[in-house]
């Protein structure tokens, strides 16, 4: 299945922990609930999905439908263990995801620049699963921007083509020490901003937005009384698409800043020369650009100043 994967709308029934609300710094607030081993896919869902594999597989034993997809079933089943179930993310407070990186780097074909991208091999009950993609949870930032005094935007096409995403920068710091276990590369701090008052650091991530690519699927919490109170007693709530990201963006009442579990995308380049590919340990670092697949949102917080204005651009 390509990176460019299309989701149809179905729903995910989700047990989740307690929620800590004792008001401390924003590092408690920005994290979803660690719902890593709390996770109850509706029955009726869950045999619905079987029987659309069933059906695929009896004319094809390799193949399945995932969402009007047909993948493999190692494949369906790794992306079930991350949309679906929302296993193995990167959380600030949750367990190390059991998670292998890996990359190969091929030249552009000009300048200085080789690039990949980053795959994912997902250990789920010891079946090693490779997949395109990773979760993590962040703070999906669709408020409003400035603009110049001319009127034209600062923070061009914004919401379109691209958004901030807001994570505690320990859930970054792993997240790298992943790249530099399964890669060998250093990651570079270029395409990142720093927020040390808040510990706090802020992505710019790329959406699909031009004709033929799907665009970033946006899921919210079905229950309108999922909130800390239903996290707290343990509610089950389920999440429904309600369209894309570009679609809630332009939607006045949904411009604030929503947290949940982002699932993404990575390339990775690295700087050499046309005839020698760079190799690790060298002094170079990777770049990394995080694409937006979708989102599965837990509300709305108010926790997190956003990004409103950008000098530099």
């Amino acid at each position: 299945m390509s990176r460019n994967c299309f989701e149809v709308e179905v729903e995910v029934e989700v047990e989740e922990n307690s929620f800590e609300n004792s008001g401390r710094m924003m590092e408690a607030n920005i994290n979803a609930p660690n719902i890593a081993n709390h996770i109850d896919i509706d029955q009726a869902a869950q045999a619905q999905r079987e029987d659309e594999e069933s059906a695929a597989s009896s004319t094809n034993s390799n193949m399945v439908k995932w969402r009007g997809n047909e993948v493999s079933k190692k494949e369906a089943k790794a992306l079930r263990h991350v949309f679906d179930n929302l296993q193995d993310h990167f959380g600030h407070e949750g367990p190390d995801p059991r998670i292998r990186f890996k990359a190969s780097l091929a030249h552009t074909g000009q300048g200085q620049i080789w690039n990949g991208d980053l795959d994912f091999t997902y250990d789920i009950n010891g079946d090693q699963c490779d997949l395109a993609y990773v979760g993590m949870d962040v703070c999906v930032d669709l408020t409003p921007k400035l603009v110049h005094k001319h009127g034209q935007p600062m923070l061009k096409d914004y919401g379109n083509s691209w958004v901030y995403v807001y994570l505690p920068g320990l859930t970054l710091d792993k997240f790298n020490s992943y790249v530099k276990i399964g890669t060998g590369w250093d990651v570079s701090d270029e395409k990142t901003v720093y927020d040390p008052n808040r510990n706090l650091v802020a992505i710019e991530a790329k959406l699909h937005h031009q004709s033929g690519q799907p665009k970033p699927s946006f899921w919210v919490v079905k229950e309108k009384d999922a909130s800390a109170s239903a996290y707290a007693y343990g509610q089950e709530i389920s999440f429904t698409r309600v369209g894309s990201i570009q679609d809630v963006n332009a939607q006045p009442h949904q411009q604030h800043v929503h947290r949940g579990v982002g699932i993404f995308s990575v390339s990775i380049e690295v700087e050499g020369s046309p005839n020698f590919k760079p190799t690790p340990g060298a002094g170079d670092e990777a770049k990394l650009t995080f694409t937006l697949v979708s989102v599965r949102t837990w509300g709305i917080t108010d926790c997190v100043a956003p990004i409103v204005y950008a000098s530099s651009k």
